[in-house]
């Protein structure tokens, strides 16, 4: 496949999201919210955004950083390693602390992690740079759990219905991507701006130590910046809720003991299970994808060079357009409905790059997957609104991640070739569309016990849930 042939695909994607998002933008019940719901959502999406923001810039420049350090593929390797592995250990403590002294708290906590992890990148110190690794793990687990928890907390407490919870999340997904897109173009931008130097100036030289400047260095700023906003909105215009903040004899809850309620509740509790196990599974092959996309492609096009940029741009329109036909979807079907053919159709997906090197059908194959992480994200996220308690949720949530960065680690540790890790991939996501019938099957079931005997068997009447939140309030 020629370089240019990526065009019509990016326009081609950007007029199916265009179309559907006007379609569901312009729908009757996209109108209809009550008074003050539009205005939290921009409360949580306006400071979510920057966070995110702050992420995505960072990305595409860690890889560079390292190697322009002088730094080995092994080395980098063993420090990417770090990062995964502190989020999968340290990520169950920070979401019960999360939960027990408040997740407004911890998502300020966030943005101080990861403003100090972006600033160890002027070190060109390998001991320097893995604090920033470990940092970062950290960062990432309260990404991943403390601002869903708040935005869902803050939800129940000002009464809004629970079937709300789907559109914000919706709304998350495609501004998120859009985020994704602006903030590739920004750290590039920087990066550009000017050379890696020594912060004294003169020669550039990989003495341990040097606090460098410019270069790769430059979309780290960036994002402080980008982070220091967001946290500047979530301190002057968050109030804070919490999880459980005692044990069941009415004492102060330890951390431990918060964590080892939290993985009982996983265990006994099957639904909370299987959630949390088709989360992992579908992550952990979303984390892969983003490890392996370059060098899959790279191997399918031989010794052509290939338009990245262009071709990051377009996985994240495609992800815009499964977040708005999301909202379309959940017209007609039931979101755990549309959870189970998320599965499905990103199992098709990535059973093509293990299957064949067809350039264009690997690449087809990619956007069909990217379009399924916009499925995935406002299906799963409302599901696990709905499934996980809210008194753990943030420790639950991190729970949920410890086998995700399992399989991560696996990735990078083994020598998996490209086509063998997207089967380990499909297997994963087979896997996890089998387990998703299972827990579809047991909320229809407990959905129709309710019908029948007249009782809600999920969350609790909102007035009386509203004054449980209350009275858990920060004093």
């Amino acid at each position: 496949m020629s370089s240019p042939a990526f065009l019509p695909f990016f326009l081609g994607a950007s007029l199916l999201t265009a179309s559907l998002t006007c379609r569901t933008w312009s729908s009757p019940s996209s109108s209809a919210s009550p008074p003050g719901f539009s205005q939290f959502q921009l409360l949580y999406l306006g400071a979510y955004l920057c966070m995110v923001a702050g992420d995505w810039m960072q990305g595409p420049y860690v890889y560079a950083l390292y190697d322009a350090y002088g730094f080995s593929q092994r080395d980098i390797a063993v420090l990417f390693v770090a990062g995964f592995g502190s989020s999968m250990v340290l990520g169950p403590i920070a979401g019960s602390l999360a939960d027990k002294y408040g997740r407004k708290k911890f998502a300020l906590l966030y943005v101080a992690a990861y403003v100090c992890s972006c600033l160890t990148k002027h070190v060109n110190s390998y001991w320097v740079l893995m604090l920033g690794r470990l940092l970062g793990g950290v960062s990432t687990s309260l990404l991943f759990s403390v601002f869903d928890s708040w935005m869902i907390n803050e939800h129940n407490a000002r009464g809004f219905d629970p079937s709300l919870l789907s559109g914000t999340f919706t709304k998350a997904v495609f501004a998120n991507s859009v985020v994704a897109i602006a903030s590739g173009l920004a750290a590039n931008a920087a990066a550009a701006g000017a050379p890696l130097a020594p912060l004294a100036g003169g020669a550039w030289t990989s003495d341990d130590g040097k606090l460098m400047v410019g270069g790769a260095t430059a979309p780290f700023d960036v994002a402080v910046l980008v982070l220091l906003c967001g946290g500047a909105a979530v301190a002057n215009c968050w109030g804070e809720n919490y999880g459980a903040r005692s044990d069941d004899k009415g004492g102060e809850a330890g951390n431990l003991d918060a964590i080892k309620c939290g993985v009982q509740a996983v265990l006994r509790d099957e639904k909370i299970l299987l959630t949390g196990l088709v989360t992992s599974l579908f992550e952990g092959s979303m984390y892969a994808f983003v490890f392996m996309w370059t060098p899959a492609l790279k191997e399918s096009a031989g010794a052509e060079e290939l338009p990245f940029g262009l071709i990051f741009a377009t996985f994240m329109v495609c992800c815009m357009a499964g977040s708005q036909t999301f909202g379309i979807l959940t017209g007609f079907m039931e979101i755990r409905e549309v959870a189970t053919w998320t599965f499905a159709l990103a199992t098709a997906s990535l059973a093509v790059p293990a299957l064949t090197a067809n350039p264009t059908g690997v690449f087809l194959a990619f956007l069909v997957f990217e379009f399924t992480v916009g499925l995935y994200f406002p299906a799963m996220g409302t599901l696990k609104s709905a499934i996980v308690p809210e008194k753990m949720r943030s420790t639950v949530y991190n729970i949920y991640r410890v086998p995700l960065n399992v399989i991560v680690l696996g990735v990078l540790l083994t020598s998996m070739s490209v086509s063998s890790t997207f089967f380990c991939c499909a297997a994963m996501l087979a896997a996890a569309c089998f387990l998703q019938r299972r827990l579809s099957a047991l909320i229809e079931a407990d959905e129709n016990k309710a019908k029948r005997t007249g009782v809600d068997s999920g969350a609790a009447d909102p007035a009386q849930e509203r004054q449980a939140m209350l009275a858990n309030a920060e004093p």
